[in-house]
């Protein structure tokens, strides 16, 4: 026989516990509006620089989201799990043409070139990690930014496979000395570098599939950490050098912006250049890539596509590198 005294001892108890399982789910919408908030923005495609950061960081942002809709699916909590549905769908669209942006058709039996292009992080002196990593990449030209004193002065054995070379000059900076460098396994000629605020090295290289011209850029990081109309204002640099260029154009380097941010929409749209698939991430190397960020990018003109993209093995930076191949487009 049931006690009396025992289910008046219940009832409080069970309405406590609904209270707040209530209140937690309450908590849990309240922040799931952020993540559903950023992805409906970047939808919208609002390129204000207040808010264009975060969209640096939809991508990670959408995985949490994800996991985190997973448990309150697991949890029962509905109206939680409905609002973090709609956050996860609202970020995935955004993020899509970041990961899967599509490619053009490789031209049949068209020969590959292979690039490996990183950003070294100009204090980083494990030249060691560096040497491997271009090493086992097996690369047919190197594109590398933030070149620090340390490699710069062991380059001729680091690169003695690449001697066709052109480098920016050394650049005393606050957070340290750096160069950029293009190198490669056929004979180049440097594309002039102009005094246009744009941090660039480039070369019409000599390949398997007929002139490429190659520019490596290093782009300012966005506002607020530098003046709000830098990375636009070096983006249209960057349209005036590809505009006077004949010919397959591969420009690759740390754009600090994925490409489905403000910056990667003006290259697109503005360029017309198609950016490589953005997954794994690229930055920072202290997280599993797979929750990176991927600012470390390599656009192509029309008239090439992309075959493969990968990471290369750590170099003892900040940024993972990336190796791409690429080859002629069908008609």
């Amino acid at each position: 026989m049931t006690n009396p005294v025992h289910l008046k001892w219940q009832a409080p108890r069970f309405s406590s516990l609904l209270a707040r399982g209530r209140r937690l789910e309450t908590l849990f919408q309240l922040v799931l509006l952020g993540p559903l908030t950023l992805g409906l923005l970047a939808l919208a495609g609002v390129g204000h620089r207040w808010v264009d950061v975060l969209f640096q960081f939809t991508a990670p942002v959408l995985l949490l989201t994800a996991g985190l809709t997973a448990v309150l699916i697991v949890a029962r909590l509905k109206a939680a799990a409905l609002c973090g549905l709609a956050a996860t769908i609202a970020l995935a669209l955004a993020v899509a043409p970041q990961w899967f942006p599509g490619s053009a058709t490789p031209r049949p039996g068209s020969p590959l070139v292979r690039l490996y292009s990183a950003n070294l992080w100009a204090l980083n002196t494990d030249v060691e990690a560096i040497e491997a990593s271009i090493a086992a990449a097996d690369a047919d030209i190197v594109v590398l930014v933030e070149l620090g004193d340390a490699p710069a002065a062991r380059l001729d054995r680091m690169l003695a496979a690449w001697p066709h070379r052109v480098a920016t000059p050394r650049i005393d900076r606050p957070s340290g000395a750096a160069r950029s460098i293009i190198a490669s396994r056929w004979p180049l000629t440097a594309i002039r570098d102009r005094p246009d605020g744009l941090h660039a090295v480039g070369a019409t290289i000599r390949t398997p599939i007929g002139p490429l011209n190659v520019l490596g850029v290093h782009l300012t990081r966005p506002w607020p950490f530098q003046e709000q109309w830098g990375q636009i204002s070096q983006t249209m640099a960057l349209d005036a050098v590809v505009s006077d260029l004949t010919g397959p154009v591969v420009v690759a380097g740390d754009f600090n912006s994925v490409s489905t941010a403000r910056i990667g929409r003006q290259i697109r749209r503005d360029i017309g250049l198609f950016p490589a698939p953005g997954l794994p991430g690229t930055w920072p190397s202290t997280v599993p890539p797979v929750f990176g960020v991927t600012i470390d990018q390599v656009y192509r003109s029309p008239d090439l596509a992309f075959v493969s993209r990968r990471l290369g093995r750590p170099t003892g930076s900040d940024h993972r590198p990336v190796v791409t191949e690429l080859t002629l487009a069908a008609d």
